[in-house]
């Protein structure tokens, strides 16, 4: 068996805006005001990394992580406030045909927090077990949650590990945390293809349309 862990903001859903927005406006609800929303320049691309930051630099005090229950509740109330979010063209199907294939596994492993993160799947209408959904609650860095999520897919099918593994996402960070586990990667959407052609990047896509089983295989020597 092998497994496909895919991000979810941007990768399989449209959802940059309503997550930021959300995300800003409850941070300035707890008092963090002085937000560097440059996400490029902080280490972690991850909700609970950049909050982290945020928040020391405007209270003044330690970051703990049990804040973030308070802060993943109000946050997702206001993302449901807002426009609701769709599929990347073809996200949709490539799930649903994915989870009926024996020979592949899928997981989701996102820098969002996670209820947030399930709310835009749901609302995508993109098929998922929640068991096989991983973000930034407890951990600040993606390596971690891409980790988290192999782990988690390995418990869920009862392996003791996957023949191949494929990270899918649309930022470089991804590509860099795919590089870093030695796993390997799929770049999707136009934004950051820039930065994946100067990486030399082995796979891209522009959505999920165009994305092909065959081809994923052969480029990364895949036997089926």
């Amino acid at each position: 068996m092998k497994l496909i862990v895919f991000d979810i903001d941007d990768t399989l859903t449209k959802s940059e805006y309503q997550h930021q927005l959300a995300y800003v406006n409850t941070m300035k609800e707890f008092g963090i005001t002085k937000i560097n929303q440059v996400w490029s320049e902080y280490e972690h691309h991850t909700d609970s990394y950049i909050l982290k930051v945020n928040y020391e630099a405007n209270l003044k005090k330690d970051f703990d992580f049990e804040f973030l229950g308070r802060f993943e509740t109000r946050m997702t109330q206001i993302l449901l406030t807002l426009k609701q979010v769709s599929e990347i063209d073809g996200a949709r199907d490539c799930i649903t045909n994915f989870s009926k294939r024996s020979d592949y596994a899928i997981a989701f492993a996102t820098g969002s927090l996670v209820q947030p993160a399930l709310i835009k799947l749901n609302q995508a209408e993109i098929d998922f077990n929640e068991q096989l959904v991983v973000g930034s609650n407890s951990v600040f860095s993606r390596k971690e949650i891409v980790q988290g999520a192999i782990n988690q897919a390995k418990l869920f099918h009862q392996v003791e590990h996957f023949e191949q593994i494929i990270s899918v996402g649309d930022g470089i960070w991804d590509l860099n945390t795919a590089r870093n586990l030695g796993i390997h990667f799929i770049g999707i959407g136009k934004k950051n293809l820039n930065d994946f052609n100067q990486a030399s990047i082995q796979y891209h896509i522009e959505d999920w349309k165009e994305f092909s089983l065959k081809t994923m295989e052969q480029k990364f020597g895949i036997r089926c």
